[in-house]
């Protein structure tokens, strides 16, 4: 097979290709202007930063940001012709999954390294909302449904149906293959989490995370916990993706509501970042807890009978040991307060935070996307902007506080292409012809692909709980299944 099959665009390497100021291209560097930005997400492993604007996308490097910002690659104009709605590159190879304005509907895979078109999927009647991706899968979230692809031939290995209403497109993969889960709203009236194992293609647990709706959610890098918010958010939740046991608990205020645009772990998983529609940025941190607050309450009530007698079978304790047990009682009397009360005190306030440069956000542009990173062998908290800035603070010591801003890069500059390239031909790549659908027939049961594997019957999207089903299911889709296109050989 040529060289633009799927198995052969995942290569690692963060080598910059394809740079605005490389004087080695043939092209001399197009006239870059200003454009707005629809989209930000780093990498899994935030090695790099994909921006989609109304002109394209660009791939910038973060080896080097504390001096300078890496582009890694700009769009041609052949490549894509209207704004991006989403890209998604698969760690620091050059696979990069594209959704663009003009075609809402179609998935588009290409390596731009060597400028190729490998294949599109085409989800019939259904805008793509979110595109996720590791080693093993590629996830494609509609309003409610999800495919489950896989990575090496885009073949569509499993489809969740009847998911309950996601119109923003909430949805979270795993990066680590080995607990690739996926976690998604079972509920759009309470905030039931689904897990679903996205390798061996089964349900697993249901999370009862919060009473509202869900808005947020990240796995950390090793998938073994998962972070969630509410739409309130004002708490969030560390859960263990093992059994669905509560880690942590974080506050992130009290006076006002606010809505979680992006949460992420650090590499190390020992801090949790998060950006919302307010003007302050927080950074908690994941310290071992030995005990739950009322294991910890109960068992000090236990410590404090004990003395008690031991001082009244001596005959001693006097006035000391009474100005003692009072003090213990004044500690303990979070232990007889109402549980919601009792559970405010005992939730972790944050960190470290940071202030936002500029906390407005314009509907139609991409909210403010955070993470953790080592830069220069430190933890940095990065911050992408819709203002059109990649912001890099240090994070503080030991005892927490305001984080510094050491450096800030421009990201919204996107080079100005001719309109006598327009009328190159293909969808992604130079000189890729259109290509027809390959046939799909469905049995009833399962989606066959000619020349492909058969894919596993569809299990329901939420399992059942205890408590009655918060949404009604909706009748099924009887429309066809993604149409896959591929390039002629």
């Amino acid at each position: 097979m040529s060289s633009s099959s799927p198995s052969s665009s995942i290569q690692s390497g963060d080598v910059p290709i394809y740079t605005l100021d490389n004087h080695s291209v043939k092209d001399p560097p197009l006239p870059a202007v200003a454009s707005t930005i629809h989209y930000l997400r780093f990498n899994q492993d935030c090695t790099s930063l994909a921006v989609g604007t109304s002109r394209g996308y660009n791939l910038y490097s973060l080896s080097s940001a504390l001096e300078r910002l890496d582009p890694i690659h700009t769009n041609s104009a052949a490549e894509v012709k209207s704004k991006v709605r989403v890209v998604e590159r698969l760690f620091s190879s050059s696979l990069v999954a594209l959704v663009t304005q003009d075609e809402p509907r179609k998935l588009k895979v290409c390596h731009f390294k060597k400028g190729t078109y490998i294949c599109g999927c085409v989800y019939n009647n259904n805008t793509i909302l979110a595109v996720k991706l590791n080693r093993a899968r590629v996830v494609v979230c509609v309003d409610n449904e999800l495919f489950i692809h896989n990575i090496r031939d885009m073949h569509i290995l499993h489809t969740i149906k009847d998911t309950p209403p996601n119109p923003k497109g909430l949805v979270a993969l795993s990066f680590n293959c080995d607990n690739c889960f996926l976690a998604y709203p079972g509920s759009n009236t309470t905030g039931e989490v689904q897990l679903f194992d996205a390798f061996n293609l089964q349900a697993k647990i249901m999370i009862a995370a919060h009473d509202s709706p869900l808005a947020a959610l990240a796995f950390n890098p090793s998938g073994e916990r998962l972070a969630t918010a509410s739409e309130k958010g004002t708490v969030i939740r560390v859960f263990a993706v093992e059994d669905g046991s509560k880690l942590f608990e974080f506050r992130r205020g009290v006076r006002r509501c606010a809505t979680i645009y992006c949460m992420s772990f650090s590499q190390d998983s020992h801090y949790l970042v998060l950006s919302s529609n307010t003007e302050t940025i927080h950074v908690f941190r994941m310290q071992d807890q030995q005990q739950p607050p009322h294991s910890q309450a109960h068992q000090a009530l236990e410590d404090t009978s004990a003395r008690r007698q031991s001082q009244c079978s001596t005959g001693s304790g006097g006035d000391e040991s009474w100005m003692g047990y009072f003090s213990n009682a004044v500690s303990l009397g979070a232990s007889y307060l109402p549980a919601q009360v009792t559970d405010t005190l005992n939730q972790t306030r944050s960190f470290a935070t940071v202030t936002v440069p500029n906390a407005t956000f314009n509907l139609g542009t991409a909210p403010n996307t955070v993470a953790i990173a080592t830069i220069a062998r430190e933890l940095r908290l990065l911050l992408a902007s819709s203002d059109g800035y990649l912001y890099i603070y240090n994070l503080p010591g030991d005892e927490g506080g305001e984080c510094i801003l050491i450096k800030q890069h421009r990201i919204d500059l996107s080079p100005v292409h001719s309109t006598s390239t327009e009328n190159l031909s293909g969808d992604v790549g130079l000189g890729v012809e259109r290509s027809e659908p390959k046939p799909i027939r469905d049995d009833g049961h399962a989606q066959v692909h000619e020349g492909g594997s058969c894919s596993p019957a569809s299990l329901p999207a939420v399992l059942k709980v205890n408590r009655p089903s918060s949404h009604s299911p909706p009748s099924l889709d009887d429309s066809p299944p993604p149409t896959m296109q591929r390039p002629e050989i």
